[in-house]
C-alpha cells in the first residue's frame, strides 16, 4: 500500500496501485474507469476481438463513445484465455495486481483460471472482486442477467412511472452504473483491510442486491403497512408536497419534508392558513392528502412561469427547480463549475466530452483523464515492463494468437 505524499496527492489518491480488469461491458468497466480517473493504473485485459462495448451504443466515426467514456484513461493488453500460455501469462499478471476485477458469469473465472481461489494462492494480498448479476453463490446465480433483468427483479422498477402506467425503467443503466460505484467503494475497503492486515479479500457484488438496497422508502413503506408499495409517478411515497407541480409552461419539482419548510412554502406562495389547515398539519397527513394540498399549491404555480416559480421559493430558501434535459444539465454553469465533463482529444474521434468521477479531492485538479486504449494498444509495453518479455517473446505471442 502506497504512502500519502504531496506527489501522490496530486496524483490522485490511487497512484501506485494496478489493477487488472478482466471486465466488459459496462458494470465492471464503470467500477474501474473510476479507479483509473483516482489515479489508479487500470490493465484491461481483452479477448482477442475485444470487449463487446466496443461494437454497441452510440457511434462516432465507427467507434462507440460509450466504450470511450467507460474505459478512460485505462491500457489495453489482448490476451486468448483459453489456451494456456494466455491463462499463464494473465495469472502472472494478477500476481503484480493490488486488485482485480471481474464480471463474468459465475463460473467462467474459474474455467479460465482467473478465479479467486487460484489468483489468491500464489498472491494472498490481493483484493479480487466479482460482479455479476445475482452473486457468486444463489438460487439465481447462474442466471444470465442485463440491467434490465435486475432492474424488474429487484423491486425497482415495479415502483418506477406513473400510477396508472406500466412499471418503467430507470433512464439509464442504473443497475450497472450503481454496481459500479458499489464495487470502488467496496475495492477500496478491501484495500484499507489490506493495509491494516496485510491480506486482501474477496468482494462478490451482486447488481440484485445493489437495486435492492436502494429502496429504504419502498420499504419501510411496505413494512409499515403490509400492502405492495405502488408506483408514484414524479411524487414522493411518503411525503407532501414533494415531486412534480404544473407551472403555466412546464412542471418544475417542489421538495418539502418538514413542518417549517411548509410553513416557508405556504407563506412564499400568500396562503400562510394553509400550514395551520387540519389536512397539513404534518407530514403523514399531507401525504394523506396530497390531491387536495396539489390542488391549493397548483393554484399558485399554474398562474406563473416555471422561472417565476423557481425565483420566489429559490429566494424564500424552498427546495425547487425546473427538469433539465441532458443538454441543459451537460451544458450548465454549474455542470461546468463542478468539472462533471473533461475535453480530451482522441486522434480519429476529435474532440470528446468524457465523464469521470464526481468526487473532488483537495490538491487533485480534476479534468486529467486520457482517452480509452485502442484494442490491444499497450500489449507489448504492459508484458515487456511488467513480466519483462522480451520483443521476440511478444513477437512469438502475437504469432501464436495468445496475445
Amino acid at each position: 500500500m502506497t504512502s500519502s505524499s504531496p506527489e501522490t496527492a496530486t496524483k490522485g489518491p490511487l497512484h501506485g496501485i494496478t489493477v487488472l480488469d478482466f471486465s466488459r461491458m459496462l458494470a465492471g468497466p464503470y467500477c474501474t474507469a473510476m479507479l483509473a480517473d483516482q489515479g489508479a493504473r487500470v490493465i484491461k485485459v481483452e479477448a482477442l476481438h475485444g470487449d463487446d462495448q466496443r461494437y454497441v451504443g452510440a457511434f462516432r466515426e465507427g467507434e462507440s463513445l460509450n466504450f470511450h467514456f467507460l474505459n478512460r484513461g485505462k491500457e489495453s493488453v489482448t490476451l486468448d484465455m483459453r489456451q494456456p500460455e494466455g491463462r499463464r501469462i494473465a495469472q502472472e499478471l494478477a500476481a503484480k495486481a493490488d486488485f482485480v476485477v471481474e464480471n463474468f458469469r459465475p463460473g467462467v473465472a474459474k474455467r479460465l483460471g482467473i478465479d479467486a481461489e487460484t489468483l489468491r494462492a500464489a498472491h494472498p494480498g490481493l483484493v479480487y472482486c466479482s460482479i455479476s448479476g445475482f452473486g457468486q453463490i444463489s438460487p439465481m446465480a447462474e442466471a444470465p442477467s442485463y440491467d434490465v433483468v435486475a432492474q424488474a427483479l429487484s423491486g425497482l422498477m415495479s415502483v418506477t412511472g406513473m400510477p396508472d402506467g406500466a412499471p418503467t425503467l430507470v433512464g439509464d443503466s442504473v443497475g450497472d452504473i450503481v454496481s459500479g460505484i458499489s464495487a470502488a467503494q467496496a475495492i477500496t475497503a478491501g484495500l484499507v483491510q489490506k493495509g491494516l492486515t496485510g491480506r486482501g479479500t474477496v468482494i462478490d457484488l451482486a447488481m440484485f442486491d445493489v437495486l435492492f438496497s436502494l429502496l429504504p422508502t419502498v420499504l419501510a413503506s411496505w413494512q409499515k403497512t403490509g400492502e405492495r408499495p405502488l408506483r408514484c409517478g414524479n411524487e414522493h411515497p411518503l411525503s407532501a408536497p414533494f415531486g412534480s407541480y404544473d407551472a403555466a409552461d412546464e412542471p418544475v419539482m417542489i421538495a418539502v419534508a418538514s413542518k417549517p419548510l411548509f410553513a416557508t412554502l405556504t407563506a412564499a406562495i400568500g396562503r400562510p392558513e394553509l400550514a395551520e389547515d387540519a389536512r397539513f398539519l404534518t407530514d403523514e397527513l399531507r401525504s394523506q392528502n396530497r390531491r387536495a394540498l396539489r390542488d391549493e399549491l397548483e393554484g399558485w404555480t399554474r398562474a406563473r412561469s416555471a422561472a417565476e416559480v423557481v425565483a420566489v421559493l429559490t429566494a424564500a430558501g424552498v427546495p425547487v427547480s425546473r427538469i433539465w434535459a441532458v443538454d441543459e444539465a451537460a451544458n450548465s454553469e454549474q455542470a461546468r463549475a463542478r468539472g462533471l465533463l473533461t475535453e480530451i482529444t482522441h486522434p480519429r474521434l476529435g474532440t470528446l466530452r468524457v465523464p469521470e468521477q464526481p468526487a473532488h479531492f483537495a490538491g487533485l485538479a480534476r479534468g486529467q483523464s486520457g482517452p480509452a486504449p485502442d484494442l490491444g494498444a499497450d500489449s507489448a509495453g504492459v508484458l515487456g515492463e511488467v513480466l519483462g518479455l522480451s520483443p521476440d517473446d511478444i513477437s512469438r505471442l502475437r504469432a501464436g494468437k495468445i496475445i
